[in-house]
């Protein structure tokens, strides 16, 4: 055996933002949408076996979506068509690899 520990690959995470319609959580419409759509996710990540859809934050006209796996760019690739079918905008997705240093944006 070449190592000590058996440890884990780093996780990464798909974190996706969405403005809402007001300043606060958005519609009972705009809320039910994000349920649905992360319902959607959540089936599409686990049968592609990239991750896991890690729920939601809504507050201050924004509504977040997060995922974590090994590979954020596999992730987005599953995530992505349920993503860019919510109507909410502006929106944009951050791919985080590895670390906060290695961050990048996908505008929706």
């Amino acid at each position: 055996m070449d190592t000590l520990f058996d440890l884990p690959e780093p996780e990464q995470a798909v974190i996706a933002h969405y403005r809402l319609s007001d300043d606060q959580y958005g519609s009972p419409a705009e809320r039910a949408a994000i349920y649905n759509a992360e319902r959607a996710m959540t089936s599409a990540v686990e049968a592609a076996g990239v991750g896991e859809v890690d729920g939601n934050e809504f507050g201050g006209g924004e509504a977040v979506l997060y995922a974590h796996g090994t590979d954020a760019r596999a992730l987005f690739k599953v995530m992505e068509p349920t993503l860019r079918s919510l109507p909410f905008r502006p929106a944009h997705v951050v791919l985080r690899q590895d670390s906060r240093e290695s961050e990048s944006r996908v505008d929706l």
